[in-house]
């Protein structure tokens, strides 16, 4: 493959087209959406320019080919700057901007627009552009890897894409896509939690993200962590393009452009073949993986916007039993583990919505009606034999499926901002599960098969203001929400949730942020819907709570717009209460992790508790002098009380410490490297119980070991750093264009501490053997299991 790209290379850099390209698009103002004549456009640090027509309309050309910032402005007005905006010449730019109107009138009042404030989320905003993440290194065009540079947030070194935030769990965070709550943003996403080792968003398609990690605005509900706001890219007004990448691990097929006078699409499909590299180099399961997405919008008229969201996956995981040439004897033993524990798993999911927006002189309504389903079913037998019934130990067989109506009304007037609307969710859980491994616990088969479903309402009222000519921005909101899953639940009043923030502008591109809030989320579908063998939803006779998470967040920033640079420090402390813990072994689910599997299908209570605390640091170098970076520091401690323990104890998310350093250089003729290094520290884990899973009985029925609860995460890892590099080359052709990058994760090839296994101590032909001591037990030992490999990957994109 080396080789031929190249061969390729040399070739096409022997008759480089140089010619010229196109920026064009419509200046609007997003309170009402009339266009915004006579705006200044420009694109920065060049002569290039141009000014909109009476109907907001522009156009630059001559536009050499390469990355810049643009930036449009009018009198009244904040400017409004795009960072990095990629010149082609196989098709012109179409780069729209909405500018707000601006109340200041004092010229020493700096407001930056280089790094975009929100009236509602003054403060925990974290900002990517598509090149960001698109160039990221390590990141394989993932987002949820990209998303893993921004400070606050924890990484794993494993195959997942777990979304840590300021030491919450990956299950407290929420997704929209153009104001859509799509649940999933991963393949083989771990139910009743998140994550899992494939992000299913085609960059290709995203505009910008982003990241609200604390002061969360009214508007948005049952999310304790964080709230992802994912904005895609309008399709193509002026005619069709298309854009195939080819990675290491899939192949990907995005299209774009007009359908009539009104309405444009985007379009994309993925097929992996991951499954081909993991049996190449022997690893004991196979992912399979395929994701859709589209996107329309319609223009019904000058006041009237349709857009229409659509997404997708189905995920295969198979077992590869095949033995690799060259494994060693500890290679046997981990893969022999491994196909003794792993199950194999079918999963696919979609998410559908449609957002009407119409737009009045000082506001707009926005009307939200959204569907989506998860489908999950695994199923595992005792040494992977499925030639009897007798042999299966569990098989597990789930569907979620919500559908949800959101209406809002946003009123700009009088210098104030206020929203309010309501929300209805109505959702369904169906499972069907067969464990005979509880019978080590609980003495009993689960059997059951059961239908619940829910209600889900709520509403909210918030409102905002300027003070002091924009030197103070003050924000607050309240919302109430209820459910029909507990008895407390069922009353809005027990879920009243206020919010205030704050932000005063100390000196020019100075800024001092606070804010106090509550915030409420409502325990997991394996939670809500667990049935005992009676066919009883337990959880609900135990009146299972919202989760209640109490926010106090206060920072400074520092913008240097003439440099692109921001700096920002930001100290947060969170209280949880009414966490849910097991019934069966005493531990507070946040205590648990997160894996393949299920997280919550058991009965509980919703009476732990928990807090994280810490600080934030951040200095953001956006492109500037063909220089970028981005260094973050987080400080952070996480810890939740178990009704079987003493005080609290460490969670499986507190990592303490997490550095993330990013940098990359664009060099001449369309050359750019990027490296990321991060280090975090070791996570605790529960050690297992080598008594209890050392039994016969007990192995049988579980065919892994059980974990020691009176130790839990007593034992603390070592900490994990990896280093990731990426190396691109674009061209520009008359039609077409190419880019090709190396892109190479851990690259000196750490090797991160993980838990060690306890596995069974077997003979030649691969049989268990009996404790000659104790015949009760099978002889178990340790062995160690690192993770991090070398991984290189090597892509190619064309659009034409």
């Amino acid at each position: 493959m080396r080789p031929v790209l190249l061969l390729l290379a040399l070739l096409i850099s022997s008759f480089q087209v140089f010619s010229q390209g196109v920026i064009r698009g419509k200046i609007t103002n997003p309170v009402n959406n009339q266009p915004v004549a006579f705006a200044n456009v420009l694109i920065l640090n060049t002569e290039l320019g141009a000014i909109s027509d009476e109907n907001g309309l522009y156009e630059i050309t001559k536009v050499p080919t390469g990355l810049y910032n643009v930036r449009a402005s009018f009198v009244g007005f904040k400017n409004k700057t795009a960072f990095e905006v990629q010149v082609t010449l196989a098709r012109p730019v179409q780069l729209d901007f909405e500018l707000v109107e601006d109340a200041s009138e004092l010229s020493e009042v700096v407001v930056s627009d280089e790094f975009s404030r929100s009236e509602e989320t003054p403060l925990s905003v974290r900002k990517l552009n598509s090149n960001e993440i698109e160039r990221y290194p390590g990141g394989n065009r993932d987002i949820s890897r990209v998303i893993q540079a921004l400070p606050g947030v924890a990484s794993t070194p494993s195959f997942r894409n777990d979304i840590l935030i300021r030491g919450g769990a990956p299950n407290e965070n929420k997704f929209f896509i153009d104001e859509i709550e799509v649940p999933v943003i991963n393949h083989f996403a771990t139910q009743g939690s998140s994550g899992g080792p494939v992000g299913l968003l085609n960059v290709n398609l995203i505009k910008n993200v982003d990241l609200i990690a604390g002061g969360f605005p009214a508007n948005r509900m049952d999310a304790l962590s964080s709230f992802f706001e994912f904005q895609l890219k309008e399709g193509r007004r002026d005619k069709m393009a298309t854009q195939v990448t080819v990675g290491a691990s899939e192949l990907t097929l995005s299209n774009e452009g007009p359908i009539g006078e009104k309405t444009t699409y985007l379009l994309s499909a993925r097929r992996s073949y991951l499954q081909g590299l993991f049996k190449l180099i022997g690893l004991p399961f196979l992912p399979t993986f395929n994701d859709f997405q589209l996107k329309t919008t319609t223009k019904l008229n000058d006041k009237t916007e349709l857009t229409f969201i659509g997404v997708g996956a189905i995920d295969k995981f198979v077992l590869n039993q095949d033995v690799p040439d060259d494994e060693t004897e500890e290679d046997r033993e981990n893969r022999l583990y491994l196909l003794d524990v792993l199950p194999v798993q079918n999963q696919w999911n979609y998410a559908t919505g449609v957002k009407l927006k119409r737009f009045r002189e000082n506001g707009f309504w926005t009307f939200v009606l959204s569907r989506n389903m998860l489908n999950n079913h695994s199923v595992k037998y005792a040494g992977n034999d499925e030639s009897s019934q007798n042999n299966l130990l569990f098989d597990y067989l789930s569907q979620e499926s919500e559908n949800k109506f959101r209406a809002e009304n946003s009123i700009f007037k009088g210098g104030f901002t206020v929203k309010y609307g309501v929300n209805y969710e109505y959702s369904r859980y169906y499972i069907k599960n067969f464990d005979r491994s509880t019978l080590a616990n609980s003495g009993q088969i689960i059997d059951v098969e059961s239908t619940s479903n829910f209600n889900l309402y709520g509403g909210f009222v918030s409102a905002s203001k300027y003070f002091n000519d924009e030197r103070l921005l003050i924000t607050g909101g309240i919302r109430m929400d209820g459910a029909d899953f507990g008895a407390t639940a069922k009353n809005p009043l027990n879920q009243l949730s206020p919010r205030i923030s704050f932000s005063y502008q100390l000196k020019p591109n100075l800024f001092a942020t606070a804010n106090a809030g509550v915030y409420y989320q409502k325990p997991s579908y394996t939670v809500l819907g667990y049935k005992d063998s009676e066919g009883q939803l337990i959880n609900q006779l135990n009146d299972v709570r919202f989760i209640r998470n109490s926010q106090l967040i206060a920072g400074i920033e520092w913008l240097v717009p003439e440099k692109n640079r921001r700096f920002t420090a930001e100290a947060f402390y969170k209280k949880y209460s009414n966490y849910p813990s097991s019934l069966r072994n005493g531990i507070s689910l946040a205590n648990l992790g997160a894996d393949f599997g299920v997280i919550g299908n058991e009965p509980v209570e919703s009476n732990s508790e928990g807090r994280a605390y810490g600080l934030e640091m951040l200095a953001q170098q956006r492109l500037f002098n063909d220089f970028y970076g981005i260094a973050a520091l987080t400080l952070v401690r996480s810890e939740f009380t178990n009704p079987n323990t003493d005080g609290y104890i460490a969670s499986s998310w507190d990592n303490r410490f997490i550095v993330s350093l990013t940098a990359g250089k664009r060099f001449g003729n369309n050359w750019e490297i990027g490296a990321r290094w991060r280090f975090l520290g070791g996570t605790p884990y529960t050690p297992y119980d080598y008594e209890k899973s050392s039994l016969i009985n007990n192995w049988d029925l579980r065919s892994q070991p059980a974990l020691d609860y009176s130790q839990i995460n007593a034992v603390r890892l070592s900490g994990f750093h990896q280093l990731d590099l990426r190396l691109d080359k674009k061209y520009y052709f008359q039609k077409w264009n190419l880019n090709w990058y190396v892109d190479i994760q851990n690259a000196y090839n750490f090797k991160a501490e993980q838990p060690p296994l306890l596995v069974p101590v077997r003979d030649g032909q691969g049989n268990i053997l009996v404790d000659s001591s104790d015949p009760s037990r099978y002889q178990l030992k340790y062995i160690s299991n690192p993770a991090g490999s070398l991984l290189p990957t090597v892509g190619l994109i064309v659009e034409f």
